[in-house]
């Protein structure tokens, strides 16, 4: 595709990417379209459930194979625990903040694929990994927010080995 980023992801991350792919098309595709042509075997399909969801789900499963292989084929595989410069936050650093209220949290730079704010993975072209990127220990940060800017202090930097 034109024009699209490169999809960098963790070595874990793109295995669940293929996972999920190999799921998809090796198992849950067959059985269906076996469901499908055995719903359209029974004659009227207007009112057939099995053949209408089948279709629909079919074009569902079809579609998110196509987004998968976009994926897997933009993705640029990095291993964080292989990170030469472990002094500044780059791909896979796990990120200790403080703001102005010393209040702390930790965050850990992924690829968007793997991206969960619920557990502190953020991806790595949200705003505040945008702003973290070459950080060092000390460093002030403004990252822009929908309430404004918010100015966070990187506290520790620290990689998986």
């Amino acid at each position: 595709m034109a024009g699209e980023k490169t999809n960098i992801i963790s070595p874990a991350g793109f295995a669940a990417l293929r996972s999920e792919y190999q799921l998809l098309l090796g198992q849950e595709r067959p059985k269906l379209v076996e469901v499908i042509s055995w719903a359209a075997g029974n004659g009227d399909r207007s009112e057939n459930g099995d053949y209408i969801y089948g279709r629909k789900r079919l074009r569902e499963i079809d579609r998110r194979l196509g987004f998968l292989a976009r994926r897997m084929k933009a993705a640029r595989v990095v291993d964080p625990a292989a990170q030469a410069d472990r002094s500044r936050v780059w791909f896979g650093a796990t990120v200790e903040l403080a703001d102005d209220d010393d209040s702390r949290r930790t965050v850990t730079l992924v690829g968007d694929d793997e991206a969960d704010a619920g557990t502190g993975r953020i991806g790595w072209n949200s705003p505040l990994a945008r702003a973290l990127r070459g950080a060092a220990v000390g460093d002030l940060r403004t990252v822009q927010l929908p309430a404004g800017p918010k100015e966070w202090e990187v506290m520790s930097v620290a990689y998986p080995s």
